[in-house]
């Protein structure tokens, strides 16, 4: 049996105990919950057995299901015997990032769950793959590690509408990718899966639609009323439907992760990157490290600012530290309820705005697109 993960900064195990199959023990005269025993059935002191057979029965039912506080994912892939990947929360449904360990071919992670949340679970070659945890569920996973966008995902109905989506969309063009998921916000707007589908398709592209996420997130809202990160997500959009390109540097002020505020003055360059990162997005951490590169080349003309998302201060500290980052950073531990977030319309992690003279030119770049972006300013006079 897997031990269950605590989640937060520092992976605690919180209980392990070794379980064997005791279909063929005839002799012993019991019946067990899925056939399982412990191993500690041979103390003999009355007390003793009585406190094992509590024990034992309530791990058996943590091995067959989940309590309604709880939410569970197992799953098995082929081609990964063995190794780790992680998992967070966009909304902070997990404190920070979690570990989980693949021990031949399988895995088992357990957490507590008191609302539904998005989970991304990021994989060894930083693809990413969402889960919605709901609680009181069991979901299982069948994946091919070299083709994860094949993974299939059962025992919830938002889990296996996301696997049936991914699984139609899997050879179609990028554009009909969009339309397929403007479709199925606008027929299920009830379904937690429109947010992920609104924040990668509409938002985080390269090429971000904000009226179509309004739009979208209204649409949702009527069915969701009461949805608190929906209803950030909306207000969220109508900020940014408003700072499209050639808008000029929104004005904000929030304090440092060093000391002292940070206002928008810091982006005064002739080429400026706003930026979102934090200690549990790995995408996020080597975003700014490529743009302490590109500042340190620019020969002055670069200026960047940081909004650290954490709501551990020591952990971007360390990243700070390891990394040499020497940007202005933004930290006041309120996760994606930032002031600075809010003020300026960064919808995520990873998620940037570029700027050329306190002019707004793009926003929501990938790695690779952010920094042609920058080259291609950094020619311009």
């Amino acid at each position: 049996m897997m031990a269950r993960v605590i989640p937060g900064n520092q992976h605690i195990i919180a209980a392990m105990v070794e379980l064997v199959d005791t279909r063929d023990l005839k002799s012993l005269g019991q019946e067990w919950l899925c056939g399982f025993e412990s191993r500690s059935r041979h103390f003999s002191h009355p007390s003793m057995k009585n406190f094992l057979c509590i024990l034992s029965m309530a791990m058996l039912f943590t091995a067959c299901g989940v309590d309604s506080g709880h939410f569970k994912l197992s799953g098995r892939f082929l081609n990964m015997n063995q190794g780790e990947f992680f998992v967070y929360s966009p909304e902070g449904g997990v404190d920070g990032i979690d570990t989980i360990r693949v021990v031949g071919g399988r895995f088992t992670y357990e957490r507590p769950c008191e609302r539904e949340a998005i989970l991304m679970l990021v994989f060894p070659n930083f693809s990413e793959q969402p889960i919605f945890a709901e609680p009181g569920k069991s979901v299982d996973i069948k994946a091919d590690a070299s083709h994860m966008k094949e993974m299939e995902v059962t025992g919830t109905k938002s889990n296996e509408m996301m696997t049936n989506f991914r699984m139609q969309t899997a050879k179609m063009s990028p554009p009909d990718v969009v339309k397929k998921a403007e479709e199925f916000v606008t027929q299920h707007p009830e379904s937690p899966i429109g947010m992920y589908l609104i924040r990668k398709y509409f938002i985080q592209s390269g090429e971000p639609d904000y009226a179509k996420a309004e739009k979208l997130t209204s649409l949702m809202l009527e069915k969701q009323p009461k949805n608190g990160p929906l209803i950030i997500l909306n207000q969220q959009v109508s900020q940014l439907r408003h700072g499209m390109k050639g808008a000029s540097v929104p004005r904000f002020s929030g304090p440092g992760l060093g000391g002292g505020t940070v206002t928008d003055a810091a982006l005064g360059g002739d080429v400026a990157v706003l930026s979102t990162w934090s200690s549990w997005s790995y995408e996020s951490q080597e975003m700014q490290r490529q743009l302490r590169r590109k500042q340190r080349s620019s020969g002055g003309r670069l200026t960047c600012v940081g909004v650290c998302l954490d709501a551990d201060k020591t952990a971007c500290l360390r990243v700070i530290d390891r990394d040499s980052l020497t940007s202005p950073m933004v930290f006041d531990g309120k996760l994606f309820e930032s002031t600075v977030f809010r003020q300026t319309g960064l919808s995520g992690v990873p998620d940037n705005i570029v700027f050329h003279h306190r002019r707004v030119v793009a926003r929501g770049l990938r790695m690779n697109e952010l920094m042609s972006k920058i080259d291609e300013l950094l020619e311009k006079p």
